[in-house]
């Protein structure tokens, strides 16, 4: 085997190696395409559930603080009435509720925060997705293209191959050609080549012979038809 026979054998296989060795390029980025949309399904899950707990947390602020107002005027009621015990104890009420719905306020401003980030996310999370989507395909693309350039530069390969045993071939016919036409040399009696020399010889005199007289007999055709000269 020649080197350059050995060199295309060994290139060959490292293309196949590699290829087949690899990762299914459009497995690999359709899977990635699929988590992030896992992803972006969760965010949104994670968003809608704090949106309903910030909405959960401010219906209860809301009825606390109407409870407090509720109690400061029942307060303002038993005041009137004379009745200062018993406003005393709606005042007290009324403070209860009051501090419940100041502590249900801060968290509403702290959802509110919460809800306000994780949309924030969840739209980069969606820009994200939309771009790797449009990458995928462009990718899977350029992944085919380069297989199906490894799979032809392979057949090239081969093609090579074939052709150099052709030109191997061809060198080894004009070889053997060469070495017959020598052994047949070799195998001429050279009397009989000289034989031979001489009658092709003798052959082209007399053809040369035939010619010359061919043109003196047409040469005298001619003077025997020309007019006299006047005296």
């Amino acid at each position: 085997m020649g080197l350059l026979d050995r060199i295309s054998r060994l290139v060959r296989a490292n293309v196949n190696s590699l290829v087949n060795g690899a990762e299914d390029p459009e497995k690999t980025l359709q899977q990635a395409v699929a988590e992030m949309q896992g992803d972006l399904v969760s965010m949104r899950q994670a968003v809608a559930q704090a949106i309903a707990t910030q909405k959960r947390t401010e219906r209860q602020n809301e009825q606390a603080a109407r409870a407090a107002q509720e109690w400061y005027n029942r307060a303002q009621m038993a005041l009137k009435k004379g009745e200062e015990e018993v406003a005393r104890d709606a005042l007290v009420r009324r403070q209860t509720y009051d501090q419940n719905a100041r502590r249900l306020s801060q968290q509403v401003a702290q959802h509110s925060e919460i809800v306000k980030k994780l949309k924030a996310n969840m739209m980069a999370l969606e820009s994200q997705l939309a771009d790797a989507r449009t990458k995928k395909d462009m990718y899977i693309a350029r992944a085919q293209a380069a297989s199906s350039s490894a799979k032809l530069n392979e057949r090239m390969m081969g093609a090579a191959g074939a052709i150099g045993a052709f030109e191997k071939m061809e060198a080894r016919v004009m070889e053997l050609e060469a070495q017959a036409e020598v052994a047949s040399e070799l195998l001429t009696d050279p009397i009989e080549k000289q034989f031979t020399q001489i009658e092709s010889q003798q052959n082209v005199e007399a053809q040369l012979a035939q010619m010359k007289a061919n043109l003196l007999e047409s040469e005298g055709r001619g003077a025997a038809f020309l007019p006299p000269e006047r005296s």
